[in-house]
């Protein structure tokens, strides 16, 4: 999907994301597809409030320019409020902690948990989070039902891992309204450090410097430009510099990434402090992090029933606490080469029908290669045809390990030959997703679903015998 391109990132209305009972919208498929396409090429997206909702956030904005303005030029030493970072705390972080090290100053809004200061005195928050911290936790919520509809999975398929709406007696939030400041002066001058342009970029920009956050979806509104992120092709490009005072950033966690087994990317993201120096108030923002609660865990169970294929590292669930806890180096990602795509059928000519022309129009000029068409003949055939099938006949699909399902399907009594004899599944091909199928075994599955496949895709064939051939005279030589 990210290849077909969008040329700046995409900007949708949060109104126009709303679900509603019944066949969806065209407006709603747009927006969805828009959505979906932009987390698939920069993992982020900019999200249109509506005008009261705006207002209430430039409101909160002020508030904490001012919260931030009278704090001390720096916490004095008997003030223990320096973040240690402590990933046992994950789901515990309240009130004001500073980091000196990159120029910033946090204070967390966490509903359910007193932020008390060390010097026992109650800790008062800048204005309007109480309200702005539903505001965005249901924006949040809608963004993920609208990506769960666009990976074909049921409908509010992460409520099992979010927290109760309202919170239950003495519950604490899982996820956190965080206020910050980057490079507030007085804040600097603690330390006789008023970074430069240089500075700045040496230390928020090196390689190795950006952050990943944990959450399935975090929700940014800034006072100034300088968040960056790194889109598909490794490219940092930079997200609020054209943002109106409607709009808002959303992007991608790790949370996601692994609940959706790795088919959504989590954002690379960084900040620029370098063009502050003039700024008595530094750069302020608001970010919402929506995340899983501490005690469930994170499984990818709604992928394989929806009938997406899932890699061996994701099939073990992972309690949250201890996802949370553990370090996730970033080359040890797992990428996928694309964004599962779905075709969206409207009752009229309109936009989506002028996408879909144009992505014919790009199929024809690129022809795929002979097994990647293959795959994805598979994966369709999947979807609109043994999905149905499965869905007429009351089956769940739980596809089998390729390696465990290769003697199964020589006996009667194995764990998926119930599911295999009632959705009609081809005998000698392994209860696994197309996706993982070997070609051969890919293309027994399209005879027995597509009547009339192989006669129209003889060229394919021909060319998949062909490098299979030449592949095996290469082994034997």
């Amino acid at each position: 999907m990210a290849g077909n391109g969008l040329p700046s990132l995409g900007r949708v209305k949060l109104s126009d994301l709303l679900a509603s009972e019944g066949i969806p919208s065209d407006s709603y498929k747009l927006s969805v597809s828009t959505l979906s396409q932009s987390i698939a090429q920069y993992s982020a997206a900019i999200i249109q409030f509506s005008s009261s909702d705006a207002s209430l956030l430039r409101s909160c904005l002020e508030s904490a320019r001012l919260y931030f303005y009278q704090k001390p030029s720096f916490p004095t030493a008997d003030m223990n409020i320096i973040h240690t970072s402590d990933s046992r705390e994950w789901c515990k972080t309240s009130g004001y902690y500073a980091d000196s090290q990159l120029w910033q100053e946090i204070y967390d809004f966490r509903p359910g948990l007193t932020p008390i200061e060390p010097s026992n005195g109650i800790e008062f928050p800048p204005a309007g989070l109480p309200d702005i911290f539903p505001l965005l936790g249901k924006a949040s919520r809608v963004i993920l039902d609208a990506v769960g509809f666009y990976l074909n999975l049921r409908s509010s398929p992460f409520n099992d891992i979010l927290d109760n709406v309202p919170l239950r007696n003495r519950e604490i939030s899982s996820s956190v309204l965080s206020v910050c400041c980057h490079a507030r002066p007085s804040f600097q001058h603690h330390n006789h450090l008023t970074p430069t342009t240089e500075d700045a970029q040496l230390v928020m920009f090196s390689d190795h410097d950006h952050q990943i956050d944990k959450s399935l979806i975090s929700l940014v509104k800034p006072d100034k430009p300088g968040l960056h992120i790194r889109d598909i092709n490794g490219r940092w490009i930079i997200l609020d510099n054209d943002l109106g005072p409607r709009d808002a950033i959303i992007y991608t966690g790790l949370a996601l990434y692994q609940a959706t087994a790795g088919y959504i990317n989590p954002a690379m993201h960084r900040t620029d402090i370098g063009n502050l120096q003039d700024n008595i108030y530094g750069r302020c923002s608001l970010a919402f992090k929506l995340m899983p609660k501490s005690m469930t865990s994170l499984s990818c169970s709604e992928m394989t029933a929806a009938g997406h294929g899932v890699e061996a590292q994701f099939q073990i669930p992972v309690t949250v606490d201890d996802f949370m806890q553990r370090s996730h180096p970033t080359d040890q990602l797992f990428t996928r080469g694309s964004f599962p795509s779905f075709s969206f059928p409207t009752a009229q000519e309109g936009s989506l029908k002028a996408l879909t022309r144009r992505r014919k129009s790009n199929s024809r000029c690129k022809p795929l290669p002979p097994s990647k068409r293959l795959r994805l003949e598979a994966q369709r055939v999947l979807k609109v045809r043994v999905q149905d099938i499965a869905d007429k006949r009351g089956v769940k699909l739980k596809f089998c390990n390729l390696k465990d399902c290769e003697s199964h399907i020589h006996t009667v009594d194995s764990p998926c030959a119930n599911i295999r004899m009632k959705i009609g599944w081809p005998q000698g091909v392994p209860f696994v997703h197309p996706h993982d199928l070997p070609n051969k075994a890919k293309i027994g599955f399209l005879e027995a679903y597509e009547p009339g496949w192989t006669a129209t895709h003889d060229m394919e064939l021909h060319l998949i015998d062909s490098g299979q051939a030449s592949q095996h005279s290469a082994n034997c030589n």
